[in-house]
């Protein structure tokens, strides 16, 4: 009797040791702004930047700032535009983009809140861009065909279309939305989105994008050659495990950072809120609601992965904090944007493995980088 119960407690054991639900335990949490939805679009870059920058303001100023989305998203469909016809066709259009699009619409129009400018027609609860995208490649396509000559109205036809799917946007009618960082009162009837920018004190030259192949030279700067980096945007290039450790240190330090990665996986679930990279393909399915042992990511299988289209752009997120498993497994607490009812409060908990495999990039402060890497990027 005595052996029976013995080898049923060590069956049990044995199940519980390879049967673990996932249970999360903080180890850094950074302070970011609730969970939205980015709707019906193709929006994801403005999301994740437009949260990471609201972190930080908090981080710099303590001030929780609800910033406009669609405010930055409406100037660089003008970009993508200008971008698009001046190529005579030869670039993609659309929906995408990265997150040096939000610095650059920034830089040269400032933000606004979200009081300020929401993207949406009065009683339109989500955003919603498909029959938009699809006049205003019309226009771009048609603007190509025919010569800007032939079609000298295809930018104010552009600009008709955003407004009337978005809503049309006058500062000088939404000036008392702002949040003015200067006065004690929160609010001003003087602040454009360039004053509103400025007073928030952040720096926009301070943001970096890291990322880690091993077809440029490790701390240069090089244009990573994806679809949607229609601006021609640079990135660091790191050895792989230097990569990982500025986010971890970045993290540690409280910074944030925005990020753009793959998630085509079968094994990144937006239900379950889990990424990861199973070591067994044939757990591909259960690994998503029990622990299992995870592939070693090598920089020459994450270079292949990318250049076989296996790891593509497609989807950019925030990175808030880091977690651990019960078997002390470490994850990144990533914030998306497809609602709270969406992974775990919202709420993506990705693996190293993952991360080092189907991240393309990350953009942070500089000052959240390790100072061996400063060092050896010139920064």
């Amino acid at each position: 009797m005595k052996k029976t119960i013995l080898c049923f407690s060590m069956l049990f054991l044995s199940y519980l040791s390879f049967s673990q639900k996932y249970e999360f335990q903080t180890i850094k949490d950074i302070e970011c702004t609730p969970i939205i939805s980015q709707g019906a679009t193709g929006t994801c870059w403005s999301f994740s930047t437009t949260s990471f920058l609201e972190s930080e303001i908090y981080r710099t100023s303590g001030k929780k700032i609800d910033l406009s989305e669609m405010y930055n998203v409406r100037y660089t469909y003008l970009k993508k535009a200008e971008n698009y016809v001046l190529r005579q066709g030869k670039t993609q259009f659309g929906e995408g983009g990265l997150s040096h699009d939000v610095i650059n619409s920034a830089k040269l129009y400032g933000l606004a809140t979200e009081e300020q400018y929401t993207g949406k027609l009065p009683n339109q609860e989500k955003h919603d861009h498909a029959k938009m995208v699809e006049e205003l490649e019309t226009i771009v396509k048609k603007a190509v065909a025919e010569t800007p000559v032939k079609y000298p109205s295809w930018k104010q036809d552009y600009t008709n279309v955003l407004d009337k799917y978005m809503g049309s946007f006058s500062p000088e009618i939404n000036l008392s939305a702002n949040v003015n960082f200067d006065q004690k009162n929160t609010t001003s009837t003087t602040q454009s989105p360039i004053e509103f920018l400025k007073s928030t004190k952040l720096n926009l030259d301070d943001y970096v994008t890291i990322t880690s192949f091993t077809h440029e030279p490790f701390y240069s700067k090089f244009i990573l050659n994806i679809p949607d980096n229609f601006a021609n945007g640079m990135f660091y290039n790191l050895p792989l495990d230097e990569y990982i450790q500025n986010i971890d240190n970045a993290l540690d330090k409280g910074f944030t950072l925005a990020l753009d990665a793959d998630v085509s996986e079968k094994t990144f679930s937006g239900k379950n809120g889990i990424a990861v990279i199973p070591n067994d393909d044939n757990d591909a399915s259960i690994i998503l609601t029990e622990i299992k042992p995870e592939k070693t990511i090598t920089p020459e299988y994450r270079q292949s992965e990318f250049e076989n289209y296996n790891t593509t752009d497609d989807h950019l997120m925030h990175i808030v904090g880091k977690a651990k498993d019960q078997k002390g497994n470490i994850y990144y607490k990533v914030k998306n944007s497809w609602g709270t009812k969406s992974g775990r409060d919202g709420f993506i908990y990705m693996s190293i493995p993952y991360m080092r495999l189907k991240s393309i990039s990350v953009m942070l402060h500089k000052d959240g980088l390790l100072k061996k890497t400063k060092t050896n990027l010139g920064i």
